[in-house]
């Protein structure tokens, strides 16, 4: 199996971040793969994977460079390079902004890393790719993916990507790195002793050193590892699986007319201890509305609260669970 060592400066330094390069790379591999994880993913493929083999038919070079990029096993480094934070009070950085080192990668290292990444899935880089503009092009068909399917979404899919980080810190605090860590992706677990284990391959440990641990969640279930060494190292992985599916939440007739349905809906996810940012993620409500929702349960006596590290977690009381069961 695969792990690093991770030490104490390292884990201190460590963060929950999101990505605008790594979601449009992790679209793309659905796009490339047409397998979906989920229903909500196979309606989001049958949209748009007819446009991507579009595009692809009109620009065959970027897409062979796309196919060698995304082998099985490997993926070409410079496509998915480690996000870099944003220093404190700073705005995080854009797409556009995390798109520009893919797209500057030089000529002789995007050219090794997709012979690299082909020699570990389909075999040799063809004669075709023997060119200087490689990683222009895998960018441009990033780029195509992010503008045409990400972007139009991107504030729902932001929402998302921060419940799922507010809820990874939350089981941070409670639980230490194991509970955060564990099912992540697959084959990722805390080993203890320091040790993360990032995958089942039979890879040699990587000593991490004072480098900085990335986590970085994605909307489609999609997972790999990153790095920019020796400064940080990164573990994309897919957010829950109850947060992609958000706004499925469907609310008994009866309850909907008792407590109107918006409230029904936020009262119906608190089956678990679910934050603001979560509900809003989830509800597709704004937060204004889940705030007030929230505090009309709360007097009710419908619903609790509780800190969990620096956030605030609501869940049913046991006259909210009578209620939600009644009205079936």
């Amino acid at each position: 199996m695969g792990w690093w060592q991770v030490g104490a400066d390292t884990l201190a330094n460590s963060r929950f971040v999101v990505s605008p390069l790594a979601e449009a790379v992790a679209s793309l591999l659905v796009l490339e793969r047409a397998t979906a994880a989920h229903p909500g993913e196979r309606a989001w493929l049958e949209t748009h994977l007819p446009a991507y083999r579009r595009w692809k038919a009109g620009h065959p070079v970027s897409a062979l460079v796309i196919r060698s990029a995304l082998a099985p096993r490997w993926t070409a480094d410079f496509l998915v390079p480690a996000p870099a934070p944003a220093p404190p009070g700073q705005a995080p950085p854009s797409f556009a902004d995390e798109l520009a080192p893919v797209r500057a990668t030089p000529p002789g290292r995007a050219r090794a890393e997709l012979a690299e990444a082909a020699g570990a899935g389909s075999g040799p880089l063809p004669a075709a790719l023997d060119r200087d503009d490689l990683a222009e092009r895998a960018a441009d068909a990033v780029e195509w993916v992010w503008t045409h399917t990400v972007l139009p979404d991107w504030p729902r899919r932001r929402r998302i990507l921060e419940a799922d980080v507010v809820a990874r810190s939350a089981q941070l605090g409670r639980g230490g790195w194991a509970e955060a860590v564990n099912g992540m992706r697959p084959g990722v677990r805390w080993l203890g002793g320091s040790r993360l284990q990032i995958n089942t391959y039979d890879n040699p440990p990587r000593e991490l050193g004072r480098a900085q641990l990335l986590f970085v969640p994605v909307t489609p279930y999609q997972s790999w590892v990153c790095w920019d060494i020796p400064r940080r190292y990164g573990l994309v992985y897919p957010c829950s699986g109850a947060l992609v599916e958000a706004g499925s939440v469907s609310v008994p007739a009866a309850l909907g007319a008792l407590i109107g349905p918006a409230r029904a809906a936020v009262l119906l996810l608190l089956a678990s201890p679910l934050s603001t940012t979560q509900l809003v993620a989830l509800t597709g409500q704004g937060l204004g509305s889940v705030g007030r929702h929230l505090r009309v349960l709360l007097d009710a006596g419908l619903v609790r609260r509780r800190r969990a590290g620096r956030s605030v977690l609501y869940f049913r009381t046991e006259a909210g669970d009578v209620l939600v069961r009644g009205a079936g």
